[in-house]
C-alpha cells in the first residue's frame, strides 16, 4: 500500500483552517484575495490561522495578480515580517515578460526565506518552457528549498494538463535532472481525475474553490474536504 497521499487547502482566515483540518487536510495555503488568485495575506492572519491549527502552512508571496514580481524589495520585508512572526514555509514564483522564470526576483525572496521549504506555483503553467524553466531554477543559486511545484499541467487545468502531468512525473521517479522537487496537483483538479493520476504515483493534491461548494465568499466546507480525503484514500497508487 502506498503512503497517504498529500491533501493541500486553500485558507483565507481562522474559520478556513479550522473546518480544512477537520475535514482531513494534511496543509495548508495560506493567500488573501481570490479576486487576485491569492496574495500574501497580512501578518496578523497568519498568526491566528497559526493560533487556530497545528496544520503546516505554506504562505503565499504575491503582491499582485499576474505572475510578474513587482515591487520585490516590499515583498521582502514581508516574507522577513512573516519569518518572524513564525512562517516556515511559502509559495511563490514569478516570470519575466518573455515566459521566464524571473530568477533575480526568485532569489531575493529565496535569500530571505534561506532554510524554510517552499512552492513554486501555479506560473509554471505559463511559462514559455516549463522543463527549461525547472532546470533554470534547480541550477540557481539559494534555491535548496524548492521542493515542490503546484501545477495543473496546463494553464487551462488539469483535464487538459493530465498528459503533461503524467510525463513529468515520470521524469521525476526517474531522477532527472530538475525534476527532484514533489509534483502538487492543482487547477481544475476533480475528484474524476484522482484515479489515474495515483496510479502514475502522483501523492500531492491542491484544492481551492473544490473545498467550498457555495463559492468563495463561503468558508470551506468540512464535508467537502472530508470527500477529497476520502477519495484520496480510496484511490491508492
Amino acid at each position: 500500500m502506498s503512503k497517504r497521499a498529500l491533501l493541500e487547502v486553500i485558507a483565507l482566515d481562522p474559520r478556513d483552517a479550522v473546518a480544512a483540518q477537520a475535514g482531513g487536510a494534511d496543509r495548508l495555503e495560506l493567500v488573501t484575495d481570490m479576486a487576485a488568485d491569492g496574495l500574501t495575506p497580512p501578518r496578523a492572519v497568519f498568526a491566528e490561522v497559526r493560533a487556530a491549527v497545528g496544520l503546516p502552512l505554506r504562505v503565499m508571496l504575491r503582491a499582485t495578480d499576474g505572475f510578474a514580481a513587482g515591487a520585490v524589495g516590499a515583498l521582502c520585508a514581508e516574507a522577513e515580517a512573516l519569518r518572524a512572526e513564525g512562517a516556515e514555509e511559502f509559495v511563490l514564483g514569478f516570470l519575466t515578460p518573455d515566459g521566464r522564470p524571473d530568477l533575480a526576483a526568485v532569489a531575493a525572496l529565496a535569500e530571505v526565506i534561506d532554510g524554510c521549504s517552499w512552492t513554486f506555483h501555479r506560473a509554471i503553467d505559463r511559462a514559455a518552457d516549463r522543463d527549461a524553466l525547472r532546470k533554470e531554477l534547480s541550477a540557481a543559486p539559494g534555491t535548496a528549498g524548492l521542493d515542490t511545484y503546484l501545477t495543473a499541467g496546463s494553464a487551462r487545468g488539469v483535464a487538459e494538463g493530465l498528459p503533461t502531468l503524467l510525463a513529468e512525473q515520470a521524469r521525476t521517479a526517474a531522477g532527472e535532472p530538475g525534476y527532484a522537487p514533489r509534483i502538487l496537483v492543482g487547477g481544475g483538479l476533480g475528484l474524476d481525475h484522482l484515479p489515474e493520476l495515483r496510479a502514475a504515483g502522483l501523492d500531492a493534491f491542491h484544492i481551492g474553490g473544490a473545498a467550498r461548494p457555495d463559492g468563495w465568499s463561503a468558508p470551506v466546507d468540512a464535508a467537502a474536504v472530508a470527500r477529497w480525503r476520502t477519495a484520496l484514500d480510496r484511490a491508492v497508487a
